[in-house]
């Protein structure tokens, strides 16, 4: 399941988590987004207990979007301890989100 998260639960839900969390930074326009979206959804139901999903609308929260140098979408960062470990900019298909979440 992916978890819709905004700026003023950023830091309480990804950053101080003891989990792994990839946050899929998008918007509803985005069409590579909604590609991207159900192989998302696909590796959160395998990937449950492991690692958290969340995503953040760009629109909605352009801070976070800004703090974390998300200049284009869908853009995916994996954080481990509150740091970011890896980074997938737009949609390259489920091999990249896999190589990605190897990374924590």
């Amino acid at each position: 399941m992916i978890v819709e998260v905004a700026e003023q639960d950023f830091d309480s839900k990804v950053v101080t988590s003891q989990t792994s969390s990839l946050v899929d930074f998008w918007a509803p326009w985005c069409g590579p987004c909604k590609m991207a979206e159900p192989v998302l959804e696909e590796l959160s139901e395998q990937h449950t207990g492991k690692v958290d999903f969340y995503k953040v609308d760009v629109d909605q929260n352009p801070g976070l979007a800004s703090k974390y140098g998300v200049m284009s979408i869908p853009t995916t960062i994996l954080f481990k301890g509150g740091q970011e470990v890896g980074r997938q900019i737009g949609f390259g298909g489920k091999a990249k989100f896999v190589d990605l979440l190897g990374k924590g």
